[in-house]
């Protein structure tokens, strides 16, 4: 089975991310300063904020009093207060969740802090205000720092594919074994976080301390909303049945972005690090699938990811060549060819023996580990 690191073991020793590791430190350290403290609620903790010294300590969008605040300064720390009005948190500690960015589903998609989110990027990016592009870019770099820490020591495989992939068709069900067995394998599933291919890897990953009758029935379930049109919130809910009839599933990570308003993140994803810029969040995602990636069939987005892969191996400017597994002869040989391209770049480089096609989505798992050596 695969396991993914606990989180707060991994990540730096100064940094303080919930009030339980705030509380923890201050008995324990009997001190705060040159720590940073994240999005940690400090409202409640006036007292140890005036007890303990902060010299050096960095507060990122932590709520205090004002005394508290007054205090903290006089110390010589820096304080970034939290931003008000604003439908995310640019200092958050952690990745998301998917209730989290559902919360509200019920009131309909629009009222989600998903939603909200992305129609405050709608609003914002065209005034070319520096104030909401400074937001973006801090929100961006905290999640990639807590992806960071979540990834600490896993093996991590990216699956990537496209969004048209819809419930209910057999390539569904295949993306969700490959899912599945990766998983089962020890892998950390990680996607482009959204609907199609990478919600059914997520689904596999989720599923696979189930046993089969759980993905049979829940691809059956899926394939009443097959697709996010017409109606996001019934694609979602679908999806969150799925969840409260079979909890506690595997774990996996979603890497979407709000830079596509029109596609939702998948629920299946235990955690999600959700970004504004597209860049960052392609580029991230494939810097960390340190264990390979497995391209299934999609189009410009995934065409783009096979060579966004290809450049670091070609260069190994990430080390030694990464495994690509291409799966479908078919779509990557005629339909959009980059299969020829890819063999013809690795041709007389040790990126050679690091990439394969294949025919069938089953044959994946295999070829991936063949490659890894």
């Amino acid at each position: 089975m695969q396991t993914m690191p606990a989180h707060a073991a991994h990540h730096d020793d100064r940094e303080i991310e919930t009030v339980e590791e705030f509380d923890a430190t201050v008995s324990a350290r009997g001190t705060l300063a040159g720590y940073r403290v994240q999005a940690v609620d400090l409202t409640d903790r006036t007292r140890e904020l005036l007890t303990t010294d902060t010299a050096g300590a960095v507060f990122l969008g932590c709520a205090m009093r004002e005394d508290a605040d007054a205090k903290v300064r006089a110390d010589g720390a820096l304080v970034f207060p939290p931003v008000p009005g604003l439908p995310f948190d640019p200092y958050r500690g952690l990745v998301y969740s998917p209730d989290e960015l559902f919360a509200s589903l019920a009131e309909g998609y629009e009222a989600t802090p998903d939603a909200l989110a992305h129609a405050w990027f709608q609003r914002t990016k065209a005034d070319r205000d520096i104030h909401a592009s400074m937001l973006r870019s801090v929100h961006d770099d905290s999640v990639s720092d807590a992806l960071d820490e979540l990834l600490s020591g896993a093996r991590v495989v990216g699956v990537m594919g496209g969004h048209a992939m819809a419930r209910g068709t057999e390539e569904y069900a295949g993306a969700a074994r490959l899912g599945r067995e990766l998983a089962r394998a020890g892998f950390t599933i990680a996607t482009g976080g959204g609907p199609g291919a990478m919600e059914a890897a997520n689904l596999g990953a989720y599923a696979a301390p189930f046993d089969d009758e759980m993905l049979t029935e829940s691809l059956e379930l899926l394939g009443k909303a097959p697709h996010f049109t017409p109606s996001i919130t019934q694609w979602a809910s679908v999806a969150f049945e799925i969840r409260a009839r079979w909890p506690q599933g595997g774990r996996s990570v979603g890497i979407p972005t709000w830079f596509y308003g029109h596609e939702p993140p998948n629920v299946f994803a235990s955690h999600i690090a959700k970004y504004f810029s597209n860049a960052t969040r392609e580029d991230g995602l494939l810097a960390r699938s340190d264990a390979g990636v497995v391209f299934l069939p999609g189009a410009a987005g995934t065409l783009q990811e096979i060579f966004d892969n290809a450049t670091p191996n070609y260069y190994e400017s990430r080390g030694e060549p990464r495994p690509m597994v291409l799966v479908n002869r078919v779509h990557w040989t005629e339909k959009l060819p980059a299969w020829p391209l890819l063999r013809s770049l690795a041709a007389g480089r040790s990126m050679e023996a690091r990439i394969a096609l294949v025919d069938r989505i089953e044959e994946a798992p295999d070829a991936l580990k063949r490659l890894g050596g």
